[in-house]
């Protein structure tokens, strides 16, 4: 094993700012079979200020699998460039060994054995130990949620986020920015936001009447911390109507804004501000290229793309972190700031294993008053899984092969289709599935389940669409999640081709025969952004399908070939 200090050491000479980065020494306790919670949070202070970022929990109160992405590809410029980077590769470029705690927090790569020996992640509480740890280290320390916080749950969906919020609150964070919240509607998010007692941020949500910067959220907020002003933009996401249903936020629109994001750099720069950051939910690729055209900003907390990253990127002198999902990690970023510039920085990308960190106590009872009402629900086991059960990658994960099997069988469809979602942890082979894992990977607003006939060309159209929302080489019309999965059909995909041409050989699996363009077939999906979408909840018929089904087998998927890679 190879041991280093705090595991990666990186000289941004063309920012002028030297820095210490990574994930700690995991190396070397993996050898020794001996993490534990002081090393994991050990962390040299240094400068004056110390950020905090936490992102796209998605409701996830208690420990989780959460298998990383076998495929992340990156096109155009950011081809092969992190985030875009998995597995082997990803170990080799940044020299990390397989079999280690790191390998398993941060690839795919031998995960159920290594889940089985490291065990699960996240939990709230312990998130709470890790930010008490930083804090008591850094009373002053900044706290910042870069959104899809109010999501993603059986408790969250049953209590309108409520639970989130009341746990969340007792974190203190300093600033909050937004995405999957505004799916509770817009009535209930603003609601909520009119007692969060800290800035809920987006200088990107505009008033959709007047097209002006809505009242309801602020731009910036500029704290003093360590003797520094620290201006703190928000960033939500900015393709709100177009990923998810208009309908239930009409009075907003959203975008990338880059303009006024200058503006609000500029602004807050006149003001005093030594250090700006911006916490963004724009997604990994799109914060790199705004940071390559919005000058004067200093670090880009990263969301949305649940990119877990253990050193920060650099593009010209922004500097860009990203903090995983589901729990998983905790960044605590120090800066040595001084004459209103970033001298130097210390990062960590802290891990939190369920089995190492201690439970906060105050914030366990917290999560399960909130849980207690539905524990019984929650806790049925529907069926248990033989395969390792996950979602994340760029084109097929086995949760949303067992959706479109749920699908195809119970909604009698010739083909289904799944949506490219990034959110629902994991279940390893012999696990039973609960109704809450189930609805881990369901739990939405607009849950319900279509069926209806579209012909061959309407099906590539909308899989061209989709693609395009992932493969487009400019990251601004990246306005997607991953591409979606379908059940019940193959098809081959060149990634580096245009618009409208990248996919082919499109083949109905049952027969073998060749999708024809004018011929109908039976589809089903669901989340169908469209009002009024008919139709049963997908988790009732996934759950219907589990019970039946009993034991989950799902196959490795091989019905999408990709080329352009």
């Amino acid at each position: 094993m190879i041991s280093r200090r705090d595991f990666l050491q990186a000289t941004v000479a063309a920012s002028a700012i030297y820095g210490v980065s990574g994930v700690g020494n995991w190396a070397r306790l993996a050898a020794q079979q001996a993490l534990t919670q002081d090393q994991l949070l050990n962390f040299d202070t240094f400068g004056n200020v110390t950020l905090i970022h936490v992102t796209d929990i998605h409701g996830q109160l208690k420990p989780t699998y959460f298998r990383e992405p076998e495929i992340n590809l990156g096109v155009g410029q950011v081809k092969g460039k992190p985030p875009h980077v998995t597995g082997e590769d990803f170990l080799k470029m940044f020299d990390l060994k397989p079999g280690t705690p790191e390998a398993y927090a941060l690839t795919y790569v031998d995960f159920v054995s290594l889940a089985k020996t490291y065990g699960r992640m996240g939990g709230l509480d312990r998130v709470a130990t890790v930010i008490n740890s930083i804090r008591a280290d850094r009373p002053d320390a900044l706290l910042l949620d870069g959104g899809d916080t109010w999501h993603g749950s059986y408790t969250c969906l049953k209590t309108d986020a409520q639970d989130m919020v009341n746990v969340m609150n007792k974190l203190k964070p300093d600033a909050m920015t937004f995405h999957w919240e505004f799916t509770l509607g817009s009535d209930r998010v603003r609601e909520i936001v009119e007692g969060l007692p800290f800035a809920a941020m987006g200088q990107n949500i505009f008033d959709n009447e007047w097209n002006e910067p809505s009242e309801d959220f602020v731009d910036y907020e500029i704290f003093e911390r360590g003797g520094v002003k620290i201006a703190v933009i928000g960033q939500a996401f900015p393709y709100m109507p177009i990923a998810n249903p208009g309908w239930m936020f009409p009075e907003y629109s959203f975008g990338i804004h880059d303009e006024r994001m200058q503006e609000m750099v500029d602004e807050v720069r006149g003001a005093g501000a030594d250090l700006v950051v911006c916490l963004s939910h724009n997604g990994f690729d799109v914060d790199r290229k705004m940071a390559s055209k919005v000058t004067g900003i200093d670090i880009i907390l990263t969301g949305h793309t649940h990119d877990a990253l253990p050193e920060p990127v650099m593009v010209g002198d922004t500097m860009l972190i990203a903090s995983g999902s589901n729990g998983k990690f905790v960044t605590r970023l120090d800066l040595d700031v001084r004459d209103g510039r970033m001298m130097g920085f210390r990062h960590k990308l802290i891990p939190v294993f369920s089995d190492v960190i201690e439970a906060d106590k105050d914030v366990a009872a917290a999560i399960d008053a909130e849980r207690a009402p539905y524990e019984a629900e929650m806790a049925e086991v529907l069926g248990h899984t033989d395969s390792l059960i996950y979602r994340r990658g760029n084109f097929n994960g086995t949760w949303d092969d067992l959706i479109c099997n749920a699908l195809i069988e119970e909604r009698e469809a010739d083909i289904a289709l799944s949506p490219g979602f990034r959110w629902g942890p994991s279940l390893i082979p012999g696990d039973p599935i609960t109704r809450e894992d189930l609805y881990n990977a369901t739990s939405m607003t607009y849950p319900n389940a279509y069926r209806s006939e579209m012909t061959g060309e309407t099906i590539k159209v909308i899989l061209e669409d989709v693609a395009d929302n992932l493969f487009n080489p400019d990251p601004y019309y990246q306005q997607g999640g991953d591409m979606v999965r379908v059940g019940g059909m193959g098809y081959h995909i060149d990634v580096s081709k245009p618009q409208g041409s990248r996919l082919s050989n499109m083949t109905l699996l049952k027969t073998g025969e060749a999708i024809d363009p004018a011929k109908k077939y039976v589809v089903s999906g669901w989340a169908s952004v469209r009002e009024g979408t008919e139709g049963p909840p997908i988790f009732e018929v996934v759950e219907n399908y589990i019970k039946r089904v009993g034991t989950v087998h799902v196959d490795p998927n091989k019905s999408v070939k990709v080329s352009g890679a």
